[in-house]
């Protein structure tokens, strides 16, 4: 079974499809590219070829390269073994490039021409943008760029220089440094494709560009004499200030902790100042820097081959498929509205109860919103929203659940109104209909105290807004049986979103973790730590927020009722005293956080953050000795990763994969890191446990590092060596 096949017609057209046997989507390996080298030597070989059509044999062209391969290639040689890699996919490339053409006068060469059926992602992408046409088919589905930077890598292939090379460094700068996806229309206005055509007549216009093509319509830009960058090269003044406003864009949005993203400008700047064939060269050298870079190897593993990995369905018990035909929502506020949606999105007949008609139609009318904003955008048809619309029934009568075979309850954190709703719904619901409740705080196993059917009762915490997070987490209670915990992982299957399993503790895993984030930045606002500090402090370590912007973003009386419920729950043993002064402090003044337009920061009557409010000093004064930069880093990092390792000691994490990914998805735990377990084993167990022997010296018995951490650093073990994953039987 091959990759790639050649057929050639009788005006001496050759096709070469891409097909990957038992794939949805064309990735690339290795042997791919080899195949692909060795079809292409045979058509330029060919007198009778005239010039090549290379094309999709699926309603795609590629998803790109599959990383797994490219692990591969490190682990099997090293910095070597990489650069070896790329120079290789470079000279084919570069031969499909040239095409034959003579070296000296860029003639006698033959067309080649990339046909783009649908999606054309990284790899997908590069080897096009070394053909000499690309047209791709006119499917408004299709998304067409170079996404690697999302997974803490950039375009090695060729396509960061060759980019740049056809569009100038500022106009590439959004699709190499932000991973922007366009359309095939919108990529066509970019520059990235030349033509966009009806599907029907894709492979005819490419053949019909062929046979019309002259020497001249072969030879690259950057390949002809007197070649200049668009929009400048470095040393020209155009160019130069290009190249000084996008070094300062990279580093405050990545605050100097993504390698991959400095190392694409570094490929970009020194490429631009020679050849292309030393450009390639250097894009190569950085490529193989970035991938020989561990937080290369967390990112690619966590955020591509453990997500992947997660939504298949690693961790689904053994059952028969649970897919959801009919979900009823009981709750039409912010979160059971946004339930509501992407559940209908995805296709699914949804019943939406509220206690009102008023807010069960609010609730819908949540959806509508969304979906008029989908058609501005122009990504949403009347016919789509009328569709999906038409999925949902706003009501506030119980007996619209019947048929249901999923129910996903949301509405107010409170054991009683949960329980009736529970005792509600399971008397007009049939036996074999599954109850989720969806909870962040409230223990499952307590929740399901008022089920029937405790064994059908499991936990779906969504994160907010549910449209836009893509984690949810699946909380299984001490009765829940395989078929619930199936039913969950299917029903966040079909929504497109990643699941993880956890089994029932307080705060479950997410919050776990997060709570001791933001109570340590409010215990240090008590202590004296200057609040920018603080917050620049979580910045500059990778957190997308700092953590009084997050307790202002969630709501500071919520932080409230959740430490009293804490307090409540744990009596003497409660831990957070100093941080609750703070908090509830700042709540009886009214200071509620962005929702009140007052919080730890000033915000102005449209509700725009203008920075930390000034009245913070005056309630709790700045010490004169500041703590340093990575004290405060450590203090916030370990507060999190901490109670990661704590939920794997405890059970609470079942699988190593699912703490990284939860991490990433559901907070935002600096990305760069692979995620807390990846980062552990980055800075080593021996490091970690000297890190926390220091803390919990100077800042108490929170930071004591776990038995767990111990015993690994006495081992010299990592988490993905004691815990690693282990492959589904076949």
């Amino acid at each position: 079974m091959t990759d790639f096949t050649l057929t050639t017609d009788a005006d001496g057209v050759a096709t070469i499809t891409w097909d990957v046997p038992g794939k949805s989507m064309n990735v690339m390996s290795l042997a791919g590219f080899a195949e692909l080298n060795g079809l292409m030597d045979q058509a330029l070989a060919d007198a009778g070829v005239k010039g090549i059509i290379l094309t999709s044999g699926k309603k795609d062209f590629a998803g790109g390269m599959d990383l797994n391969v490219i692990a591969k290639m490190k682990d099997d040689g090293g910095a070597q073994g990489i650069f070896d890699g790329v120079m290789m996919m470079h000279g084919v490339m570069r031969k499909i490039e040239r095409a034959g053409m003579d070296a000296k006068t860029l003639k006698g060469g033959k067309p080649v021409v990339a046909a783009l059926p649908g999606t054309a992602l990284g790899i997908g992408l590069e080897l096009p943008l070394s053909c000499h046409r690309i047209i791709a088919a006119d499917n408004p589905k299709a998304k067409i760029g170079l996404p690697e930077i999302m997974v803490g890598i950039f375009p090695g292939a060729g396509g960061t220089t060759r980019l740049v090379r056809k569009l100038g460094a500022m106009i590439a700068a959004p699709f190499l440094l932000e991973g922007k996806l366009s359309d095939p229309k919108a990529a066509k206005l970019a520059g990235i494709v030349d033509e966009v055509v009806a599907p029907e007549d894709l492979l005819a216009r490419a053949k019909e560009w062929i046979l019309a093509a002259k020497d001249t319509d072969l030879v690259k830009p950057w390949d002809q004499k007197g070649y200049k960058m668009p929009g400048g090269a470095p040393y020209h003044p155009a160019g130069f200030m290009t190249f000084v406003g996008a070094s300062a864009m990279v580093h405050g949005k990545t605050m100097g902790v993504y390698p991959a993203a400095k190392a694409l400008l570094s490929a970009v700047y020194e490429g631009a100042l020679v050849p292309f064939d030393t450009a390639l060269k250097i894009e190569a050298r950085w490529f193989t820097s970035v991938l020989m870079n561990p937080s290369s190897g967390a990112m690619i593993r966590s955020l591509f081959i453990n997500k992947e990995a997660l939504d298949k369905g690693a961790v689904r018990p053994e059952a028969p498929d649970q897919s959801v035909q009919k979900v009823g929502i009981i709750g039409a506020g912010m979160m059971g509205a946004g339930i509501a949606y992407v559940s209908a999105n995805a296709g699914i007949e949804v019943v939406l109860i509220d206690a009102a008609q008023e807010a069960a139609d609010k609730g819908k009318g949540y959806s509508e919103g969304l979906l008029d904003k989908g058609m501005q955008r122009k990504k949403v048809t009347a016919e789509k929203k009328a569709e999906v619309l038409a999925r949902i029934t706003a009501t506030t009568d119980y007996a619209a659940l019947a048929g249901c075979d999923l129910i996903v309850e949301a509405v107010f954190e409170d054991m009683a109104v949960k329980a009736d709703v529970t005792r509600k719904v399971e008397e007009a619901v049939g036996p074999d209909c599954i109850f989720a409740t969806n909870t962040s705080t409230l223990p499952i196993s307590d929740l399901a105290r008022a089920s029937q059917r405790p064994d059908q009762f499991i936990g779906i915490h969504f994160f907010s807004p549910v449209d836009k997070m893509m984690l949810v987490e699946i909380i299984r209670g001490q009765q829940t049986g395989d078929r619930a915990v199936a039913k969950a992982l299917d029903f966040v299957r079909q929504i497109r979103k990643t699941p993880i399993v956890v089994n029932d503790a307080r705060f479950f895993y997410a919050n776990r973790c997060i709570i001791p984030y933001i109570n340590e930045g409010i215990r240090m606002v008590a202590e004296g730590v200057e609040p920018a500090l603080i917050e620049n402090a979580a910045k500059l370590v990778g957190m997308p927020l700092g953590p009084l912007q997050l307790v202002d973003e969630t709501s500071i009386d919520l932080g409230v009722k959740i430490a009293k419920a804490t307090r409540a729950a744990m009596g003497d043993a409660y831990p957070d005293g100093a941080v609750d002064k703070v908090l509830f402090a700042m709540a009886d003044q009214g200071r509620l956080g962005k929702k009140a337009n007052a919080g730890f920061y000033a915000y102005d009557a449209a509700g725009k953050r203008l920075g930390l409010w000034d009245g913070l000093a005056a309630a709790w004064p700045a010490a004169k000795a500041q703590p340093d930069l990575a004290e405060v880093q450590h203090r916030l990092l370990f507060a999190q990763v901490l109670e990661a390792v704590r939920a794997l000691e405890d059970g609470v994490l079942m699988d190593i994969r699912e703490g990284d990914v939860g991490a990433i998805l559901g907070w935002g735990f600096a990305p760069w890191s692979g995620g807390p377990l990846s980062w552990l084993d980055m800075i080593g167990a021996p490091r970690a446990v000297e890190i926390c022997d220091a803390l919990a010296e100077t800042h108490g018995a929170r930071f004591a590092a776990p038995a767990l951490l111990r015993d690994m650093s006495a081992k010299g073990q990592q988490f993905y060596t004691r815990f690693a994953p282990q492959p589904k039987a076949a």
